[in-house]
């Protein structure tokens, strides 16, 4: 298995006994299944559940058990030729094929009929011969989680991860059918929160009339969705869990309208839903005429609905405005009829700061109080946002951390240490460092070692969080290939404020 498997957006349909030993009934599930999942355009999955039956069961069973579920696994037996058939069903509807083995035979009748993906069923997450047995058959696996503690899940995942598996999680409840209260869909949030880089799934056994769940789970973020699936008939009565082919269609509708509902998760702005708050967006007027020349202050405007196209609008006020025309009392001030006046330096850096935050809680790294920030602007603070970054220092000993913060677009010089030694490890987002001329890109978890002496700059396109550890950073440490870098005073390349430097900035500015 070279490349990664896609889990995204898989619907599974597991089959599991509900062809009740019968390859003419079990066909026409699939075929029911096959025209739902071609209507939809979605990616099906149609599951199986192997067991080899005469080793699987003790052989004092094998006639007669007291264990409920032994007499269906019996009653309901096909030969692996039937299973080729309905696998060869499944092909000819376009669906990939996945199965469960519950006995380590049975996985290697999965791989030489050559199945798609392979299902660890919550029953077998602590059969570590099976799983071990799962793991060497080079498919790509979802396992279940029903029953499982976190630390069973953790065991699973550092299992997989271990031995290069493929693999995504189904949240699942073992209880069939599952009532309302027993869906636990926040657990979906869990799992997508502590395995962050894999896919989550909801494996789902309540009323197949049910359409809030799997609406719902989409909605968490779950990205793949199982069920089981079946048709009633003369001889066969439907279990209280399993859907026919008509409540499938009504589900995946549901799912793919609860992901229409759902959008982008990049912010999305329309130009309808701008034009319904400019309609009620207030403008500025004059509360009394002013004249060209004169500087207008907050007496002498109001704000009122309706705003006009052209006009400057509330939340563009600002003391100190320029009338550039003659405005009679209640017309609008206009965009073209006014000069703003220039922002002090220092708004840049303290506008950028709320997004230093944003980006911080993103990466889900928390600060106490007791620290200071460097807010360095080595080409004057007008072009922070091009070149920049944010240096959160920690602790300064003889060891030294710092958080640095970097927006979108943000690059920092090159330059070189005398004397300090530092490592970074890219914590969010991608940096790209520059080290004596040759680029690499860094990834989360990503770490880097610049010794001193040696040049070095860094970039980051999407904006990236870094941690710096390093021996004792000392005042004048650092030299720039830019000499006109050099020759500044350390105030004119670098802002020093105690925390975020909220009321330092802006008494700053006002000096500005």
């Amino acid at each position: 298995m070279n490349e990664t498997f896609d889990f995204r957006d898989l619907f599974v349909f597991d089959l599991a006994n509900n062809h009740q030993g019968d390859v003419e009934h079990a066909l026409s599930i699939i075929r029911g299944v096959g025209a739902v999942v071609r209507k939809h355009r979605v990616r099906g999955v149609f599951k199986f559940q192997f067991r080899q039956l005469d080793t699987f069961v003790h052989p004092a069973h094998q006639k007669q058990s007291d264990n409920k579920h032994i007499p269906r696994f019996l009653s309901t037996r096909l030969e692996p030729n039937d299973f080729q058939v309905l696998l060869d069903g499944v092909r000819a509807e376009g669906m990939l094929a996945m199965c469960t083995p519950f006995d380590e035979e049975s996985v290697d009748v999965i791989s030489a009929m050559g199945l798609d993906l392979i299902k660890v069923a919550s029953c077998s997450a602590k059969d570590w011969p099976l799983l071990e047995k799962i793991a060497g058959a080079n498919l790509p696996i979802i396992f279940s989680t029903g029953g499982l503690q976190l630390a069973n899940i953790d065991d699973l995942v550092s299992f997989f991860d271990h031995r290069g598996c493929d693999y995504a999680i189904m949240h699942c409840v073992s209880l069939y059918p599952i009532p309302p209260d027993k869906c636990h869909l926040n657990q979906i949030d869990v799992l997508k929160n502590r395995y962050r880089d894999r896919v989550i799934g909801w494996s789902t056994h309540e009323d197949p009339d049910a359409i809030a769940p799997v609406m719902i789970a989409l909605a968490k973020g779950a990205q793949m969705f199982e069920r089981h699936v079946g048709m009633a008939s003369d001889s066969v009565t439907l279990n209280a869990y399993s859907s026919t082919p008509d409540q499938v269609d009504v589900w995946i509708a549901a799912a793919l309208f609860a992901k229409v509902l759902c959008g982008s998760t990049e912010r999305q702005i329309d130009n309808a839903e701008i034009a319904s708050l400019d309609s009620l967006r207030r403008g500025v007027f004059a509360k009394k005429a002013v004249k060209k020349g004169q500087s207008i202050t907050r007496d002498m405007v109001y704000f009122a609905m309706p705003y006009q196209d052209g006009q400057l609008d509330s939340g563009h006020w600002r003391d100190g405005i320029l009338a550039e025309a003659d405005v009679k009392t209640n017309n609008p001030l206009l965009l073209d009829g006014v000069r703003m006046p220039s922002a002090p330096d220092f708004k840049v850096i303290k506008d950028a700061v709320h997004e230093v935050k944003a980006l911080l809680n993103e990466a889900r790294i928390a600060l106490n109080s007791e620290f200071d920030v460097e807010y360095s602007h080595h080409y004057g603070i007008p072009k922070f946002r091009e070149y920049g970054v944010v240096m959160i220092n920690v602790i300064n000993r003889e060891y030294c951390k710092k958080i640095l913060v970097q927006l979108p677009g943000q690059r920092h010089p090159a330059h070189y240490h005398k004397l300090k030694e530092e490592t970074f490890q890219v914590l969010h987002g991608e940096l790209h460092i520059t080290v004596e001329g040759r680029e690499r890109t860094l990834l989360a978890g990503d770490t880097y070692l610049v010794l001193p002496g040696v040049w070095h700059s860094f970039r980051t396109e999407t904006g990236c969080v870094i941690e710096e550890i390093s021996t004792t950073h000392y005042s004048n440490d650092s030299v720039y290939k830019d000499k006109a870098i050099n020759d500044l005073k350390p105030h004119q390349r670098k802002t020093k404020v105690n925390h975020w430097g909220r009321w330092q900035l802006g008494a700053k500015a006002a000096e500005a």
